[in-house]
């Protein structure tokens, strides 16, 4: 994770995500589920954040998914 970033905020690691990580929109709380994968930015259901392209952002607000934080079970 990047110094960048405060405890919780995805960053960019994504070799700390577990492959059914939620994660929340820092902004506006949009939670990315992959079970439902995001159907607006044509993104299928199954895809773990982290294979999310670069360039994705928050459906909601168009906040960049380096600003996600990560949902605790």
């Amino acid at each position: 994770m990047s110094e960048g970033f405060f405890a919780g905020a995805y960053g960019g690691d994504a070799s700390r995500l577990p492959a059914d990580a939620k994660l929340e929109c820092k902004i506006c709380w949009h939670v990315y589920d992959p079970v439902a994968g995001d159907p607006s930015s044509q993104i299928p259901p199954t895809t773990p954040f982290a294979a999310l392209p670069d360039y994705w952002c928050c459906p909601e607000c168009g906040a960049p998914k380096q600003g996600f934080l990560l949902l605790e079970d």
